[in-house]
């Protein structure tokens, strides 16, 4: 097999290892992997729109909708009617979401911790990059400029601001 068959299988793996490993850790809080990325999606501080945060996360908006139902009932993030745009929802987390995924991302800590070990610093950099780059191939206009604006995150361990 060529890179080129072996590399989708190779980043389902990581993906599914990631995301088991995620999974487990997030129980622990009643969150899953997914509504942990909406709230740290949600975590730069501003309300985004129902429809930016699909974008952004990059998720389905349907799902994301049936996520916030969720995170709301919990506590976790707010949804109040746009000021120009009746048709549309804005989004934040609550002090309460804020408090989880600083918890959130601490308890996930181990998880970025063993990834950067398994690469180095200066390969991680590199694979976050070459990552953007395939998402970017392979996504819509939208979700590949929602990529692009996305806040870098560091490779450093103690002031990542990354989910894991």
């Amino acid at each position: 097999m060529t890179p080129k068959d072996q590399l989708p299988m190779a980043l389902r793996a990581a993906y599914l290892g990631l995301h088991r490993r995620s999974e487990a850790c997030f129980a622990q809080h009643g969150v899953t992997a997914d509504q942990l990325v909406l709230l740290a999606t949600l975590s730069h501080g501003e309300a985004l729109t129902q429809r930016e945060l699909a974008q952004r996360m990059p998720s389905d908006p349907n799902t994301v909708r049936a996520m916030l139902v969720l995170l709301e009932e919990q506590g976790l993030v707010e949804r109040e009617a746009h000021p120009t745009d009746a048709r549309a929802r804005m989004v934040a987390l609550s002090p309460a979401g804020k408090r989880m995924f600083r918890k959130l991302h601490r308890a996930g800590e181990p998880i970025r911790v063993r990834m950067l070990e398994a690469l180095g610093p200066r390969n991680t950099a590199l694979l976050v990059k070459l990552l953007g780059r395939v998402a970017e191939s392979l996504a819509p206009a939208a979700v590949a400029e929602s990529l692009k604006s996305a806040p870098r995150t560091s490779t450093k361990r103690s002031k990542s601001n990354s989910s894991p």
